[in-house]
């Protein structure tokens, strides 16, 4: 299936060249090494373009109805729908991830936000009564979307859905690492209706496009999904202009095993969860925390699960491990494996280099490491593939305090045969989104991050009402 060309920006409703020549950015296959593709460089010029076009549709759009939001969105998501395949196949070979896992994830839950959008607002009230007090809620404004390589279709849909619901107007800038369903979902934009200026992309890399759109003055608000640096260099650049700014960074998630877990269940199910995206998603429960007396148990159950993963190319649909995204990830993955090897860590499974199989590609062998200890390197920093920390703890209060032993708290897990005592430590996580005994995926939840993970929701009504200002009106309701 061919591959959209990425050369263009889009911007006032249309496609157009760069208005600032540049070279373009070579896209890598994460499969070959080789280059597949280029995508456009755009710079500050573009994106003082883009924010003008999104100003000046501002005030027709957030005048539109909720209704007729509503069909708009409608409009996307049957296109969405029809071009699903198209859309699977462009992330499967922008950044590799197994095309089983592209189908079952990564377009559905693209596809869930856009369905969650339209759900909440057919329901949302934007003005409530407090005694003679209106409480009006009002579109913020012009929003700058800043989006990351790893689930491309999912970060768009989770900011665009929302920011349309509200009536705002969008300047995305997806990762220049992953721009084809990029491509494809501003051409939806395009096929679905949406007026000129309301959605405008441009690519190019943080330096250049990101750093530009959080510093703009007429910029209302930033949004940004991406690593805990990206996200403190945008804080950074949108505070002169006081301008709200939604971020959701790292994580180095916790995954408690209680002691009436059920074992031969959670263990898969943990390690399935860790190397999800084959590690590549910041919400990852990568710190598995196990009681002491059971860790040798949890070993050969994490070994087993991983040994059972089918690691490969990406287009073979019984692939569950495809390669890492990108050069640079694939490093940083390898380094920090060497490094837990450094620190006395026991190797359970995995270790560096490529599967003995494959010769080029940015493949890692699944690996589990064993007997970590919460100061060390591995369990406390972010390593963004399928690396797996068991960490041993003594009773309850020990577990807690390790899960809480960190800088993120984005996601986390907790595991038990008795759900008062999983809700119990579960209120003691510092963390924005615990789940129990692994449920089913929730677009309705609130997602975002404690501490060094961020600040800001997403998702549901939550993400929705980001987007929106808050205005008391006084004396509206006659006394």
């Amino acid at each position: 299936m061919e591959m959209p060309r990425c050369d263009l920006l889009y911007l006032e409703g249309g496609w157009r060249l760069p208005a600032k020549p540049a070279a373009a950015i070579p896209i890598i296959s994460p499969v070959t090494e080789g280059v597949i593709g280029s995508v456009a460089r755009g710079s500050g010029l573009d994106v003082d373009i883009a924010v003008a076009a999104a100003r000046g549709a501002f005030a027709s759009f957030a005048a539109t109805s909720p209704s007729e939001r509503i069909d708009l969105l409608k409009r996307i998501l049957t296109l969405l729908e029809e071009r699903f395949e198209y859309l699977a196949q462009a992330i499967c070979h922008e950044m590799g991830s197994a095309i089983a896992f592209v189908r079952s994830s990564q377009v559905p839950f693209g596809l869930a936000h856009i369905r969650a959008a339209i759900e909440v607002l057919e329901d949302y009230s934007f003005i409530k009564k407090q005694g003679t007090t209106a409480i009006a809620k009002e579109a913020i404004g012009v929003c700058g979307l800043i989006t990351p390589w790893n689930w491309p279709l999912y970060q768009i849909t989770a900011k665009v859905a929302p920011a349309l619901a509200a009536g705002c107007t969008i300047v995305l800038k997806p990762s220049e690492l992953s721009p084809f369903s990029a491509h494809l979902f501003a051409q939806i934009m395009h096929d679905a209706g949406t007026p000129p200026g309301v959605f405008n992309m441009v690519t190019g890399t943080g330096e250049d496009v990101g750093a530009a759109l959080a510093s703009h003055s007429d910029i209302d608000m930033i949004s940004i999904t991406g690593s805990t640096r990206a996200g403190v260099l945008v804080a950074q650049a949108a505070a002169p202009t006081v301008k709200r700014v939604t971020q959701e960074l790292g994580g180095k998630s916790p995954n408690i095993l209680l002691d009436d877990a059920d074992w031969g269940r959670v263990v898969p199910l943990g390690v399935a969860a860790a190397f999800r995206n084959v590690g590549q998603s910041c919400s990852a429960p990568t710190r598995m925390l196990v009681p002491a007396k059971r860790l040798r148990e949890v070993e050969e159950l994490a070994a087993s699960a991983a040994a059972a993963m089918t690691i490969g190319d990406p287009l073979n649909e019984a692939t569950v491990l495809g390669p890492l995204a990108n050069r640079n990830q694939f490093d940083k993955v390898q380094d920090m494996i060497r490094i837990g090897i450094a620190e006395g860590a026991k190797l359970v499974c995995g270790g560096p280099g490529r599967p003995e199989d494959l010769s080029k590609g940015y493949f890692v062998e699944p690996t589990v490491f064993s007997e970590v200890r919460s100061e060390m390197c591995i369990a406390q920093e972010e390593i963004f593939g399928p690396v797996l920390c068991l960490i041993p703890y003594q009773d309850e209060d020990e577990a807690i305090r390790i899960a809480n032993d960190t800088v993120y708290g984005l996601g986390s897990h907790v595991q038990s045969g008795d759900i008062d005592r999983a809700r119990r430590v579960a209120g003691k996580i510092r963390a924005g989104q615990v789940h129990i005994n692994h449920p089913a995926w929730d677009g309705f939840a609130a997602f975002g991050g404690y501490k060094q993970s961020g600040n800001g929701r997403e998702y549901g009504v939550f993400g929705l009402e980001e987007y929106l200002e808050t205005k008391a009106i006084l004396g509206f309701f006659p006394g």
